[in-house]
């Protein structure tokens, strides 16, 4: 225990911590934008995560990800219950720190990730069919691409970087969402009834939560109270300011007023889109990396909609895209001085390759498995509600439940 350092400690718990406060961020972000006969579920769905994937961090999932390789696929069971988690540092995973806080830190991740998803099937999915989903997308995706990664995996192997989960969280959340929404089709809708926000002050809240939470997510990566995590935080806040910007003006000059909930979407997708390279550019790159996510995520979002893809709450275009887009520019700009690591602009092409190759074997694998684990679930549990259900509002029918009397 010689070697660990306070600060390096408590800046990775706090982090843990702030990391935890995005569900229940992201559960009134997702809650505002549902109609209100459906925002309990929603709540419920991302909350339950933290219950769920807890358990199985513990008992198993985290060694899954983070134990001794086994042929570049999957770790081993040597942290089963925690066993050899303790006060002792890790070398691999934060020399300065206990390994017990790198797990803890890890969980928040892995909680979060899979709750992502659930903003594409809004409003049309059994709770009892996402339970299950959410067990076995957690074991089958998230970890191994997390060992994939970041545990000793054939990806990190390569040397795909990815300093705080854009291939790991937003590409895995995304293409399971896009992957989703396929599957299970369109919302029913009452003849007098809109997909509009029913509370947008819900939005603003879990933005706001969401964007204070992100600098635990992208700043605690580093592992260490240093330059690194110091990068990371400015380049956290400089991404999401400046996507929030550019998706204003654009929505502004298409729909000829301000959005306030456009400039919230924009936010989320500048930091989703600057969390694989928080920790290796300059800043200066963060505001190309928010002004692309900005561009290029609303042209998501206006494309997923003219090709009548029900993504209720466009997962797959601020989170898809965005991790996507970043997950490629950190191959791009990624500098050696700041992270060992340098991108094209510094004259490694290689690593822009690497990381193109990352994006397109995971996205293939995370829209394989979640395409077909919803097709064997659905044999034996119906994920879809009834129409009666979908119409009725999933709070009232299978939560008996009402958000507002």
């Amino acid at each position: 225990m010689g070697n660990i350092n306070s600060g390096d400690t408590a800046l990775v718990l706090i982090s843990a911590t702030l990391v935890f406060l995005m569900t229940p961020g992201l559960a009134f972000f997702y809650g505002g934008l549902v109609r209100k006969k459906n925002v309990l579920t929603m709540m419920m769905q991302n909350f339950v995560s933290m219950g769920i994937v807890t358990v199985i961090w513990v008992f198993g999932g985290f060694s899954l990800a983070f134990g001794k390789d086994i042929g570049g696929v999957i770790g081993n069971l040597q942290f089963f219950g925690l066993s050899g988690v303790g006060m002792a540092p890790n070398p691999i995973y934060g020399a300065t720190i206990p390994f017990l806080v790198f797990f803890l830190f890890q969980e928040m991740f892995a909680v979060i990730t899979p709750a992502l998803i659930t903003g594409a099937f809004a409003d049309r999915v059994s709770f009892k069919s996402y339970l299950i989903f959410l067990v076995a997308w957690s074991l089958l995706v998230y970890i191994p691409v997390c060992h994939w990664v970041w545990g000793g995996g054939f990806l990190q192997q390569m040397g795909v970087v990815d300093f705080a989960g854009g291939i790991v969280v937003h590409v895995t959340a995304g293409i399971a969402a896009l992957a989703s929404v396929i599957f299970i089709g369109k919302r029913k809708m009452n003849p007098d009834e809109n997909t509009a926000p029913h509370n947008i002050a819900f939005v603003a809240l879990g933005t706001g939560l969401l964007w204070f939470g992100w600098f635990g997510f992208n700043g605690g990566s580093a592992l260490a109270a240093n330059g690194v995590a110091a990068f990371a935080f400015v380049n956290t806040d400089i991404s999401g300011s400046v996507a929030m910007i550019v998706w204003l003006l654009i929505s502004w000059k298409r729909e000829k007023k301000p959005s306030i909930v456009g400039a919230l979407t924009g936010a989320v997708a500048g930091l989703a889109t600057v969390t694989p390279a928080a920790g290796y550019i300059h800043p200066w790159a963060a505001v190309i990396i928010g002004a692309a996510s900005g561009a290029i995520c609303y042209g998501a979002v206006i494309l997923r909609s003219k090709l009548s893809l029900d993504d209720a709450l466009d997962v797959f275009g601020c989170h898809g895209v965005g991790g996507i887009l970043g997950s490629i520019l950190v191959g791009v700009f990624a500098c050696g001085t700041i992270n060992k690591i340098n991108g094209a602009f510094y004259g490694n092409v290689h690593q822009l390759v690497v990381q193109i190759l990352a994006v397109v074997i995971t996205g293939a694998y995370t829209f394989i498995v979640t395409y077909g684990l919803l097709k064997i679930i659905n044999k034996f549990v119906p994920v879809r509600v009834t129409e009666e259900t979908e119409l009725l509002g999933l709070d009232e029918d299978i939560l008996n439940e009402k958000a507002y009397l």
